[in-house]
């Protein structure tokens, strides 16, 4: 078939790769006029590393990346430990792939120059998708420079403003959380050597908390710092804001973040509002489907935005699989059966995602030690339902 693909994101670009590698011809458009290096870091469990092995990317970004040895929570001042991840060499062998920690641009980049190594000339860049036309025989888009395509399947991968989704479903409802988020990318070869073990730490208090880990092979330090404020609404995730209010939001934190905020260029200190997306009944017409956060975006506190989206790409690409040029009709059966394959686990993350958030920010030190010694408890189910899904084989429903 001719997919048409809204979005040149992580989703986007993984789920062109897919289907070229299963013989359909792809057509992806980008709003941007360009990649441009910008963004934060990301992590990618063992459940998104298979399916980039499988398109034998790995090896390609393990020059970039970082594994992490572990995840570790700790108090926000004295920083003493609450809970600790094994991660590294043991949670490779475990789960056949490694856990990551890319930068967003790094990853975009690898996968935009391997889709145009494969399929050249598959990706148009300053051509947002503004609505699409759907037919028994065909779908078209329309295109924000006024030129149109036409396809057999169109993927919405075009984020949470999606118009795709939009067009398909209406507006849909969001709650904001009262929480903004600061994000921020450091040069890490100003700091010692010893400075920060090869982990990520997640700070928490009342309210607050900072994760930090390294990215670009131990070159940079990525932060996002979470804290609760209902005055500022502004969803943007490029929205530039005051290095001292970052500095007063984690004033009195412990010396690693002290010395992140502190070593923050005063001109790259990034904010924005936290909504909370409610999981869709329905991501699909006869010819259109969703991927990514145009279907279930979630909020980042169990850093799997990014891995869903990948995860979609691979059992979108197995449910279409040997689908030639197909009636609407056979065609929306395939669509249904992705959607049928993935509602529920991502709905569980959105779920999951916001139940860790409130974890994080319980108030006083005695019940968070108490909550995170329950939670270690109980590891195992919680730790596996991520990593032990592997796109690639898991038995489609």
């Amino acid at each position: 078939m001719k997919v048409l693909i809204a979005g040149g994101g992580i989703g986007g670009l993984t789920a062109a790769l897919c289907l070229h590698e299963a013989g359909h011809d792809v057509r992806v458009f980008e709003r941007a006029p360009k990649f441009e290096d910008e963004g934060a870091g990301i992590q990618l469990a063992a459940n998104a590393t298979k399916v980039l092995d499988a398109l034998d990317l790995l090896s390609k970004l393990s020059d970039l990346a970082v594994e992490p040895e572990s995840i570790d929570v700790r108090e926000f001042d004295t920083g003493d430990l609450l809970y600790q991840s094994r991660l590294g060499a043991a949670y490779r062998q475990k789960y056949r792939a490694p856990y990551f920690h890319l930068h967003r641009s790094d990853l975009i980049e690898t996968l935009a120059t391997e889709l145009l190594v494969r399929a050249p000339g598959s990706i148009q860049f300053g051509a947002a998708v503004t609505k699409y036309s759907e037919t028994e025989k065909n779908v078209s888009v329309q295109l924000e420079n006024g030129t149109s395509e036409c396809g057999d399947c169109l993927v919405g991968a075009d984020g949470i403003r999606s118009a795709v989704r939009t067009q398909m479903r209406g507006k849909t409802p969001i709650q904001w959380t009262g929480n903004v988020a600061w994000r921020g990318v450091l040069d890490a070869t100003e700091l010692a050597d010893d400075f920060m073990e090869k982990v990520v730490t997640n700070f928490v208090a009342y309210k607050k908390h900072m994760v930090v880990y390294y990215v670009r092979a131990q070159k940079a330090i990525n932060f996002v710092g979470v804290v609760e404020n209902r005055d500022w609404r502004n969803d943007s995730w490029v929205q530039k804001s005051p290095h001292k209010e970052l500095m007063a939001d984690f004033a009195g934190w412990n010396e690693t973040v002290q010395t992140v905020v502190n070593l923050t260029p005063v001109d790259q200190c990034y904010r924005w509002a936290l909504h909370d997306y409610q999981p869709l009944d329905r991501w699909c017409s006869k010819r259109v489907t969703l991927l990514g956060d145009a279907a279930h975006a979630s909020l980042p506190f169990l850093a799997s935005g990014a891995a869903m989206a990948i995860e979609d790409a691979r059992i979108l690409q197995r449910v279409l699989e040997g689908h030639e040029t197909t009636t609407a009709t056979r065609l929306h059966l395939a669509l249904v059966k992705y959607q049928r394959n993935r509602m529920s686990r991502t709905a569980s993350v959105q779920k999951r995602s916001r139940n860790v958030g409130q974890l994080y920010h319980l108030p006083g030190r005695l019940l968070r030690r108490a909550a995170f010694k329950a939670l270690g408890t109980r590891t195992g189910k919680n730790e596996h339902f991520l990593p032990q899904y592997d796109a690639n084989i898991i038995p489609l429903v």
